[in-house]
């Protein structure tokens, strides 16, 4: 799927023409694929790899035009199953045009710093904030999902909280490597400034780039620390949890063993005292009881230990 979109009065919009400045494809079919490669001269390798969600942040220079790829964060919905994954997005910038290629549909040209668009420089650099942006709101959505999910664990023994929460550890280490990936790019990039073209406006929006993208990396970095020692922290709870329920159970086991061998030794084909008594029944209750309060008071002089 194709859309075609330009810059009017600051702001980019659809359009229907055919020479449209900026190309978005999602997720192109063969045949776009081929438009792209013949008509387009893009090259091939580079426009699989920003249809590769392992792929790494890169920059290059073609002849007509400069290829980049950059990570950002996959929408999520509740089929993920606390699985939060990265995408790449390929952005080739010609001279009077901008190609944009996604593996799949992602807001792309929401937020404030799309309401002032100057230029196809312009544009590649918001794209990149706009993923950073990303990035960040998909941090505090898991750190609100670590926040739940340890207070699920704390009044559950189920595993299936401890495996969401090692799912969230997971995501947090893919979300690192996409944003130290990112900040590769955004450092070519400044180093490159020349060559590229840019502005004094864009290198200034270059260095809040650097700023940001370090931020959103300590974020992703700290979370990753904290859902990490939560859960070594609540594996460790699970199982002084398990073992206060398993010795609960054993004392309840012996406070019944102890009637239950008096029961069987007064059960025995064999010869007993109190054969002939009316109230033989009554003290063999009677040591059943005494036997197990002594038990327990046994155990309630130990502390349960």
């Amino acid at each position: 799927m194709v859309r075609r979109l330009a810059i009017s009065n600051g702001r980019v919009v659809e359009t229907e023409a055919a020479d449209a400045p900026v190309l978005v494809y999602v997720a192109p079919d063969e045949a776009e694929k081929r438009h792209l490669i013949d008509d387009l001269k893009l090259d091939e390798h580079t426009l699989n790899s920003a249809l590769d969600p392992d792929e790494l942040s890169r920059l290059e220079f073609e002849p007509d035009h400069v290829a980049m790829i950059f990570k950002r964060p996959k929408n999520y919905c509740e089929a993920d199953q606390f699985v939060f994954r990265i995408a790449s997005t390929g952005v080739f910038l010609f001279k009077d045009r901008l190609i944009i290629v996604m593996a799949d549909e992602a807001p792309l040209f929401e937020g404030r710093p799309f309401l002032r668009v100057q230029s196809l420089h312009d544009l590649v650099l918001k794209l990149i904030y706009r993923a950073i942006f990303h990035f960040v709101e998909h941090l505090r959505a898991i750190n609100m999902i670590s926040s739940n999910l340890e207070h699920q664990i704390n009044t559950s023994m189920e595993n299936k909280h401890l495996v969401h929460l090692f799912t969230l550890e997971k995501s947090l280490v893919y979300y690192l490597n996409g944003i130290t990936s990112n900040a590769v790019l955004i450092e070519k990039l400044k180093n490159n400034a020349a060559k590229l073209g840019f502005s004094q406006e864009n290198l200034e929006f270059l260095d809040d780039l650097i700023i940001e993208n370090n931020q959103c990396h300590e974020q992703a970095k700290t979370y990753s620390q904290v859902v990490g020692g939560l859960m070594d922290a609540r594996a460790s709870i699970v199982g002084n949890n398990l073992n206060s329920l398993m010795k609960t159970l054993n004392i309840i086991m012996l406070a019944i063993m102890v009637p239950t061998f008096v029961v069987s030794a007064f059960s025995m084909n064999v010869k007993i005292p109190l054969p002939h008594e009316h109230i033989a029944s009554f003290y063999i209750i009677m040591l059943m009881a005494t036997g197990s309060m002594l038990g327990v008071i046994y155990w309630w002089r130990r502390r349960w230990s």
